[in-house]
């Protein structure tokens, strides 16, 4: 892979890409991800490399863990790569959902001990909202967002909303809300030719309005964050455009609460500017996933343990 800082995004991935042994083997290999981990262990007051690398996996499921370690693990790889190639700075930052907490620090828009007291924090307040407000999330494989927008609206009253949550690919749409609409929703997208309707394992309906009780304590959480102008700029989830300031980003994290996570949008507008590589930091290989089914013809790279960086030296 020949890597051209012109055409290559960085992605960094949401929920849903956690393991337990996430970042295991990158520490045990590169002391600067060690350390990392070991610096988010002490500014959080817990192992969160123990919950990482030996579970249990419910507990790393629990959104509250999940979001802090989906971090460290990123920004660990991320450093790994920056030591390996220090001149090396990409055209794009992207991340998905709690990925854009991650992208900021990539993007040189965020310390990363301000992005993991924010994303602990996010977690907590996303947990509590999910508490107060019950909901769920499914996945719709099969069907578009216009069809998918009119199914919601049909299910939805004025006490009881569900609404798209993620675009993530053409033919993958994650939706979210009350309960009661979600359940509504299901056997009508059957009905509209879904190829498969799967109801999520959570306890939290992410992107939607029933995070609304999180909002106003997560607007001071963010405000209080130190937000600087990124050095590289980095693809609101709200509005699919790139951020080049404090401002924006601030605004974007805020409203990404409730509002749908256009991932799609976001791929395509870095595809349309040229960008033709993409290279996924953390674990699993999501996002470098969805980007085969939204454009085959671009270099797709997941790094996140030691046998990836092995991989990426060999073809470069």
């Amino acid at each position: 892979m020949n890597l051209n800082s012109k055409t290559t995004a960085f992605l960094f991935p949401g929920q849903g890409a956690q393991e337990v042994g996430m970042g295991k083997e990158l520490a045990e290999r590169f002391p600067k991800a060690k350390a990392l981990f070991q610096q988010a262990d002490e500014l959080l007051g817990f192992s969160l490399s123990t919950l990482a690398w030996e579970g249990p996996e419910d507990v790393l499921n629990d959104t509250i863990n999940t979001q802090p370690a989906l971090l460290v693990h990123a920004i660990a790889a991320w450093q790994v790569f920056q030591e390996n190639y220090p001149d090396f700075q990409p055209a794009y930052v992207a991340g998905h959902s709690l990925g854009e907490l991650t992208a900021l620090v990539a993007a040189g828009a965020l310390p990363f001990a301000d992005a993991l007291k924010l994303v602990r924090r996010r977690g907590e307040l996303m947990q509590a909202a999910g508490e107060n407000t019950p909901g769920g999330m499914a996945a719709i494989l099969g069907l578009d967002i216009p069809t998918m927008e009119t199914i919601c609206a049909q299910a939805s009253t004025a006490e009881e909303n569900v609404q798209v949550a993620n675009d993530n690919c053409p033919g993958q749409v994650v939706i979210s809300g009350d309960t009661p609409a979600l359940e509504r929703v299901l056997p009508l997208a059957e009905a509209a030719g879904a190829r498969r309707v799967v109801k999520l394992a959570v306890s939290i309906a992410a992107h939607s309005h029933c995070m609304r009780y999180a909002q106003e304590e997560f607007n001071t959480a963010v405000e209080a964050a130190s937000i600087s102008d990124p050095a590289i700029p980095i693809i609101a989830n709200v509005v699919a455009q790139p951020m080049k300031k404090a401002s924006n980003i601030a605004a974007d994290l805020k409203a990404q609460l409730t509002s749908r996570v256009r991932w799609t949008e976001s791929m395509r507008y870095l595809l349309d500017q040229g960008v033709d590589t993409f290279i996924e930091f953390g674990p699993g290989d999501v996002l470098i996933g969805l980007m085969k089914r939204i454009e085959r013809k671009t270099e797709r790279l997941a790094l996140g343990s030691p046998a990836d960086f092995e991989k990426l030296n060999q073809n470069s």
